[in-house]
């Protein structure tokens, strides 16, 4: 597929990353050739300095060809101007990072579509719903659903009150064979391994684990985090994201919001129904004190400053909440947050990146997904007749070692992967992979 990214920011470099692994034809645009010589340095794609809005620039990069233009520049107008030009020029689909909530609606999404853009992408929309689904399933460090939940991948942290501590991946599942989940990961320091049955779980790892809706709450508890509940609130920061988040939540559990502007805060609580909005600078340890952080569930930081929103949370781990998240924008520092003691963080620049993965279909890909901090991919394929993984069961199809193949959806239903389980043709197959096994894995569903 011939690709062209207008914007060589955190989006554009992470969604080139990802798809040059693909064999995709990817050309990046960017004013600014110093992102540019990122992009080059790090991704096998052609890049050319100049305006994504400028036609010429657009005909230089082949758009006549082009399968696919994502517009993911800081400046919402220039996206939108670049898609609507690029489908006028010969693009066959296009697809937008907006800004504004608005654009999201139904309604207005036709009208775009009208336009020439097919697709608008809205990174603070997608963040906070991904804060609603770590507080909804608070044990969690990562959640991923397939096909609206039939298989999930949940991240865990393993700690000193964790049953499974010390036990290795055989003994597990010896175990607990009789429950519905499949360990696909372990990333322990800097590195992620592709566990063994002989692999033990060790104090501060993060695992992985593909699981059914049937399996969820007995992985949740062999994690030792059943006791996980929230009902009680606290949000820093009522931008996009913080104002989205309480929005959605507020109906089922209790809220506080923070937010230091004053206008912001009286706008706010106009547009919140039951969230108790306090304007106050949330950097302020007295101030949290008084609104009562210590008997908080959840803390969730969401400021446009990661430095606050880092340490914040780790003051809220420290005084006893039981659930934090961080929203951190700034890349370099997600693997130290994952070693600090955060429980999760969203990045919105990486949940954009994945979202248009997921938009975009390489032959029988049907998603793409990148943990945040984690050097792997979660893939969900779709097994053509006559493939390579639909001729033996998997025990005897010599997967790559670097990739494990964790559940399976047939028509209405997920199971998880076994020896035994034979794929067949239109089966669509989650699996769990390093980086270097990708091509490999492509072999065996073509």
């Amino acid at each position: 597929m011939k690709i062209i990214i207008a914007g060589a920011g955190e989006v554009g470099f992470h969604l080139a990353k990802q798809l040059s692994n693909e064999e995709h034809d990817i050309t990046v645009i960017d004013v600014d050739a110093a992102q540019l010589s990122r992009c080059n340095a790090a991704t096998d794609v052609l890049t050319i300095t100049g305006s994504s809005t400028a036609i010429d620039v657009l005909k230089s990069a082949g758009i006549q060809k082009t399968d696919l233009l994502v517009a993911v520049t800081s400046s919402e107008s220039v996206n939108i101007n670049t898609t609507i030009l690029a489908k006028k020029l010969g693009a066959k689909q296009t697809i937008a990072r907006v800004g504004n909530a608005e654009y999201i609606s139904e309604e207005n999404r036709k009208m775009f579509k009208e336009m020439g853009i097919d697709y608008l992408i809205y990174p603070e929309e997608l963040a906070a719903q991904e804060v609603v689904k770590l507080i909804e399933r608070a044990a969690a460090t990562d959640i991923i659903d397939f096909e609206d939940g039939k298989l999930s991948l949940l991240g865990l942290k393993i700690d000193l009150n964790t049953p499974v501590l010390r036990k290795s991946i055989k003994d597990i599942a010896s175990e607990y064979s009789q429950f519905d989940f499949r360990i696909v990961a372990i990333h322990r320091g800097m590195r992620t391994i592709i566990p063994k049955g002989d692999d033990i779980f060790l104090n501060n790892d993060q695992i992985f684990v593909i699981t059914t809706p049937e399996g969820t709450d007995e992985v949740v508890r062999l994690a030792g985090k059943d006791k996980t509940k929230i009902s009680d609130i606290m949000i820093l920061g009522g931008g996009k994201i913080g104002r989205k988040s309480a929005k959605q939540l507020e109906h089922n559990l209790n809220i506080k919001l923070i937010e230091s502007d004053r206008e912001k805060t009286a706008d706010l609580a106009d547009y919140l129904q039951k969230t108790l909005v306090i304007q106050g600078d949330g950097r302020d340890i007295d101030l949290l004190a008084q609104e009562g952080i210590v008997d908080m569930d959840g803390f969730i930081a969401v400021t446009n400053d990661a430095e606050t929103n880092i340490i914040t949370c780790l003051m809220a781990k420290h005084l006893g909440v039981s659930k934090t998240i961080a929203l951190v924008d700034n890349v370099d520092y997600i693997p130290l947050t994952q070693t600090i003691g955060l429980d999760s963080l969203i990045n919105k620049k990486l949940i954009a990146a994945n979202n248009i993965s997921r938009f975009i279909r390489k032959s029988n890909i049907v998603s793409i997904a990148t943990l945040q901090g984690i050097d792997a991919e979660v893939l969900e394929y779709i097994a053509k007749p006559g493939s390579q993984i639909t001729k033996k069961p998997v025990r005897d199809l010599k997967f790559p070692k670097d990739a494990i193949i964790g559940g399976v959806i047939r028509g209405e239903k997920g199971f998880i992967s076994v020896g035994d389980t034979q794929v067949i043709a239109n089966d669509k197959v989650v699996l769990f992979t390093l980086p270097g096994a990708v091509n490999k894995i492509e072999k065996f569903f073509q």
